[in-house]
Parts: C-alpha cells; structure tokens; sequence
C-alpha cells in the first residue's frame, strides 16, 4: 500500500497512439491523454485543447483503493505514471459508480447491465473521478464526487435501453449524455465528471502547470 491508500502493480505500456492537431502558433506543451475512453477524447475536442491519445496497458483490476474515492485515484496515478512521454503534460484520468459502497465498473455484457441498472435505478449513487497530470517530475491529483439520482425504471425499459448498446462500455451501464439521459432524475455535483472527465477540475489542474486553456499567441515573425 502506497502514500495515497494504493496497492497493486500492474505492468505499463502505450499499446496505441493518435493526434488531435493544436493550431499554429500554439506553444502550450503537448498534452498526452493517456485513456481509450472516446467519452473524454469528445470532451477535450469541446474544450479546444490540442492533444494526442496514448493508451497504457496496464492491468486496472490489479490496483485497489480502500474505498471507491481512493480507487478512483490510485488507477489515475497508475494510468498516468504508465505513460512516459519527455516534454509532455500527461493526462489520466478514473471514472466509476459506487453504491452503499460497492463498485460498479463497466458491466461485463448486456444481462450485467440489466443487473446494475436494476441495481441503480430508483437510487442514489455517486460517481467518482480521479484525475491525474504529470509532467517532467511533478504530478497533480484530484478526485471528484458527482451525486446522480436515476428514476425507477421496469425490467423491460431496462431491457429496450440495454439493447441499444450504449451502456455496455459505460461504468455504471448508463450514459448520461446519451439515451440513459433519460433515466436521470437529477445531478448533484459536475455533469462533465457523470460523463468522465471533470472539466473544472482539469482546468484547475491545468493551471498549476501553467497550462493555458487559452492558448497565447505570438505575432509573426515573433520568436
């Protein structure tokens, strides 16, 4: 067990890459984002912010947490800490759902959803984000708590909404800005961190690294 509550040694790796262009003249350092989730590409794309995809391979279920705000976190770091990119700002981030205490992670296939949904539905729950950035020895970390009220909901309209196939790759098995909007009765805290990405604390975090989600620009010809 580590510092931060966090045990586990999954093995790093990048087992992909990819480019989303910043716009010339931008002299911010380039930002890594060190996930798969197209939920959180999607966001930074919203944001503006130029970055590249770099995937860790690492082995999540051998990380725990003593509770599912420290789980949440200590997969961050881990995600983060696997991608070993010089010059780079390194951006990782954790999302998952948690009732009375038990985790609910992305559900294994569609009778798993039906469960957790069945599970969730009608509840309380919170959502947990810990997000991580890294660069050049330093490092930031921060957890998020999202409250989410989802109405009851019958077998079969558990059922119809698992069909479709959008909560079979969500924590949870809903998405809150899909078609599970629909289940949503009410949000307590940040939308964005529901979705995977909390963006008020990222642009905190972004701050401390001298990150500007504004890019300055220089005159021509100006070096």
């Amino acid at each position: 067990m580590t510092e931060n509550g966090c045990s586990g040694d999954g093995l790093p790796g990048i087992i992909g890459s990819g480019r989303e262009g910043g716009p010339a003249g931008d002299q911010r350092p380039p930002l890594i984002l060190a996930s798969g989730s197209p939920r959180r590409r999607d966001i930074l794309r919203q944001l503006g912010l130029p970055f590249r995809v770099m995937v860790p391979e690492l082995d999540e279920d051998a990380i725990q947490g003593a509770s599912p705000r420290d789980l949440a976190l200590c997969r961050a770091v881990a995600k983060a800490g696997a991608v070993d990119c010089p010059g780079a700002l390194v951006l990782a981030a954790d999302t998952l759902v948690a009732l009375d205490g038990r985790v609910y992670g992305k559900p294994a296939g569609p009778a798993a959803a039906e469960a957790m949904l069945g599970e969730l539905c009608g509840r309380q729950h919170e959502v947990w984000s810990g997000i991580c950035l890294r660069a050049g020895g330093r490092q930031w970390s921060e957890v998020v708590r999202t409250r989410v009220w989802l109405a009851a909901a019958d077998p079969a309209a558990i059922a119809t909404y698992v069909a479709t196939g959008e909560p079979l790759d969500k924590a949870g098995a809903y998405a809150a800005q899909g078609r599970g909007s629909l289940l949503v009765e009410r949000v307590d805290g940040c939308f964005w961190n529901v979705v995977g990405l909390p963006v008020a604390a990222l642009a905190q975090g972004l701050r401390v690294f001298g990150y500007g989600v504004w890019p300055e620009r220089r005159a021509p010809g100006e070096r």
